[in-house]
């Protein structure tokens, strides 16, 4: 392998099944294409050196580098409200660290039990339940609910947590069309024999648009199915008391099952899932990642309720995301930035199909004070990789603007030249 040719030419998919007889030990050519492309994939796994706000700053080349952080999540700026972080240190100081053991054993307090009961409110369903990571969550709510022979009718670009969470039943994993109300209504017609459920998410992560629920639900109820929903990027954001993308359509009483994650909006870490008391009693003994995890720890469960209650008390926060949004999302479109389908926070910069012009402009943007991770293939597709910028509540208007001005002196003069 050399420096050029090689890391355009192989990229992680390529190392997937690795040539040799220890499953223990990659591929040597795995370890020598880290090694010539550590130039670039040192734009991952970054050490802040302050928390996940606008201005933070990075530990690079042992040095503190001062950037606009447009790379966390943090929708709301819950993370630091002075509210949650009040909330978690009471729950640390009456608590302690962490929750030692599974809910079902010895985890669960009384402070998980206002949240799943604040959740349910909130939304409108009979029960919750609380799991003590997203990725974890959805994976344990599908393998809970689904089984061998049964069908997974998924939207082509749902989060991999949902698809695994899928194959983990041994249920079949049956993709439909991004946002096709044809494709899907096919899919449902050739798996008419199979236990079905349908799984989309509110907002895509990956590319900022929300799911057509408008078409999809007519689809869905005429072929008798439920529809499982994940809100993790939607949650407190979308619709007018945040309850997510189904609120926003008038599309929530459509939904079987809704999924959420704690570690966007509300700017801590977990997730859960909300549905018919008879579900979730089923889920907490039938989802592994719930019953055989350590739950929760008590202080983030007291910051999650506080983000609740300052989310629920008006909408300035949601608005401003939502201004913040649509300024920075029309700024790169004038520029002449491609940002794929974004209605929202969650704003793809696509650069194309070079991936090396990816890494490229990522340390460029990182030397000049931008912090943005890059998205390559296969979590993209190849003709697409891009950065994924994530606008904020808490971004000034002057965060942006210097954002953008890095983005039109970096990124606009090397795409306008392919």
């Amino acid at each position: 392998m050399d420096n050029t040719g090689d890391f355009q030419t192989y990229s992680l998919a390529d190392f997937f099944v690795p040539d040799t007889d220890d499953p223990i030990r990659p591929a040597p050519q795995f370890m020598e294409w880290r090694r010539q492309t550590a130039w670039a994939t040192s734009l991952y796994e970054q050490s802040l050196l302050e928390g996940p706000v606008p201005r933070t700053a990075l530990l690079v080349d042992g040095k503190r580098l001062p950037v606009i952080n447009m790379a966390s999540y943090n929708y709301l700026g819950l993370a630091r409200h002075p509210e949650t972080v009040a909330a978690a240190k009471e729950a640390l100081d009456r608590y302690g660290v962490g929750a030692c053991g599974s809910p079902i054993l010895s985890g669960m307090t009384d402070l998980h039990r206002q949240l799943e009961s604040r959740l349910s409110s909130f939304l409108g369903r009979e029960q919750s339940m609380l799991f003590n990571s997203g990725f974890g969550g959805a994976l344990g709510m599908l393998a809970g609910v689904l089984r061998r022979g049964d069908a997974a009718i998924m939207d082509s670009k749902c989060h991999i947590s949902l698809v695994e969470g899928a194959k983990l039943s041994g249920a079949k994993v049956v993709p439909f069309d991004h946002n096709s109300a044809e494709s899907l209504d096919a899919c449902l017609t050739r798996t008419a024999t199979s236990r079905r459920v349908v799984v989309t998410e509110g907002v895509f992560s990956m590319d900022g648009d929300m799911a057509d629920l408008p078409t999809l639900t007519p689809v869905i109820e005429r072929h008798g199915v439920g529809l499982v929903i994940d809100e993790a990027h939607s949650i407190l954001t979308c619709g007018a008391t945040g309850q997510g993308a189904g609120e926003h359509f008038g599309q929530e009483d459509k939904i079987a099952l809704k999924y959420a994650t704690f570690s966007k909006a509300f700017g801590a870490v977990g997730g859960f899932v909300s549905g018919p008391a008879d579900t979730i009693e089923y889920l907490r003994f039938f989802a592994s990642s719930y019953g055989f995890s350590c739950a929760l720890p008590p202080a983030i469960v007291a910051a999650v309720l506080a983000g609740l209650d300052i989310a629920g008390r008006d909408s300035t926060l949601r608005d401003r995301l939502a201004v913040n949004s649509d300024y920075f999302r029309a700024q790169l479109a004038a520029l002449g930035i491609d940002t794929g389908a974004s209605t929202t926070q969650v704003v793809p910069i696509i650069i194309g199909s070079d991936r090396r012009l990816l890494y490229e402009l990522g340390l460029e943007m990182r030397a000049r004070g931008l912090f943005l991770a890059p998205v390559d293939y296969p979590s993209v597709p190849e003709d697409s990789v891009r950065f994924r910028a994530s606008v904020t509540a808490e971004h000034t208007r002057q965060d942006l603007d210097e954002a953008l001005n890095i983005i039109a002196d970096v990124v606009v003069p090397r795409i306008e030249k392919r």
